[in-house]
């Protein structure tokens, strides 16, 4: 009888051991369970909407295709509204009670931060976060994987190409006092200092400012013909705006923190001539290539809404996700998707997106960046991709 017991358990621990039955949380029978957290309703609610619908799209589409190797694609929203401390409490739903197998491209830099440690104790993924910060990606860890250039290189990369090209004589800087604007002058000052060129004029503002015009007239004072901007939204906007009133009309350069349809929607004919650092493009419901106008056009079918680049980030986000859980095949696990990962190259997709490769050792996909510009009200791309 005691015999009978041994192999029983002997049994039971082989089963258990068996990478073919061995289960991560998340993985059904029939169902591929992935969580992520967007600002619904903060201040950047607007781009939460569109990655989320970005998000859903593409998953839309995966399961009427059939799923992921036969199981239906599952995706959990939670609202942080911005704020880190709402983060972890989204973090503990989706892990805790939604058993999600991955966090996929949940925006914020301190709010991804914040939940790491939810994420990482049981071992559930970060897949491609929406913030173009060095930690999604730094210090390296397993469970961390990033696919947007750092704030930081684009502007190394841009600053020096676009102040050459312009023939510009002097250097400014405006820029969010915390760590976000900080990533964005340090990057201006290394950049720059590869041509020889000091920064004039290094002028901060405090996150949520709306006036700008002591921070203009500092810069006009300087005489700067080249602004780089550490701003989002409505610091753009205010800045340029400022400035035009002013007849103070330098180059502006801005982040990919900046490239949004917004700029132009919100600030009107003064945005014209801005450029900014970017990867993917924005989706235009006329734009010149059919995919990117047939993909435009679906999205706003669905949503009637008119699609932007965080609806493509979202779609992204989701597309390369499903990539790598078919690659990893039907007996789906966290080792098994990290596996596949150190060994993955995506492609440029439709939207011009850089190749990304990845490895054991490499968890950003791709630091390169390229340009646009407003003209007319809309961002059209001006160079290739800078490295």
């Amino acid at each position: 009888m005691q015999l009978k017991h041994a192999l029983a358990a002997l049994a039971c621990t082989l089963a258990a051991s068996s990478p073919a039955l061995a289960q991560s949380q998340g993985v059904g029978k029939d169902t591929l369970t992935i969580g992520t957290i967007q600002d619904l309703s903060g201040p950047l609610a607007g781009f939460g909407k569109q990655l989320r619908m970005g998000m859903q799209l593409r998953v839309d589409e995966i399961n009427e295709q059939g799923g992921i190797n036969g199981r239906k694609l599952v995706l959990k929203v939670e609202d942080s509204g911005y704020d880190p401390k709402r983060a972890v409490l989204a973090a503990q739903k989706l892990v805790n009670q939604d058993k999600i197998f991955a966090m996929v491209g949940h925006i914020g830099t301190a709010q991804n931060v914040a939940t790491f440690p939810v994420l990482f104790d049981k071992n559930v993924i970060n897949f491609y976060p929406v913030t173009a910060a060095r930690e999604m990606y730094e210090p390296l860890h397993r469970l961390k994987f990033a696919f947007a250039a750092t704030y930081y290189d684009q502007i190394r990369l841009g600053a020096p190409k676009l102040f050459k090209e312009k023939g510009a004589k002097k250097a400014c800087a405006i820029y969010q006092d915390d760590e976000f604007g900080l990533e964005v002058l340090r990057g201006a000052e290394t950049g720059l200092k590869t041509i020889g060129v000091e920064l004039a004029e290094k002028t901060s503002f405090k996150r949520g400012a709306t006036d700008f015009s002591s921070q203009v007239a500092r810069m006009k004072a300087a005489n700067c013909d080249f602004v780089v901007l550490g701003t989002v939204i409505r610091e753009t906007i205010g800045t340029i705006g400022e400035s035009r009133k002013t007849g103070f009309n330098p180059t502006f350069l801005g982040s990919s923190a900046a490239y949004t349809d917004l700029i132009h929607k919100l600030g009107g004919k003064a945005m014209d001539g801005l450029y900014a650092m970017m990867t993917v493009q924005n989706p235009y419901l006329d734009e010149a290539s059919q995919p990117i106008r047939f993909w435009a056009n679906k999205y706003k079918t669905k949503y009637n809404e008119d699609p932007a680049v965080f609806s493509v980030y979202g779609y992204g986000a989701i597309d390369a996700f499903i990539q790598v859980a078919q690659k990893a095949g039907a007996n789906l696990s966290t080792d098994s998707f990290v596996k596949t990962m150190d060994s993955m190259t995506f492609p440029p997709d439709m939207f011009g997106s850089a190749e990304m490769t990845f490895s054991p050792t490499k968890r950003l996909g791709n630091n390169s960046s390229r340009m646009s510009q407003i003209q007319d009200g809309k961002w059209k791309v001006v160079s290739e991709y800078l490295k």
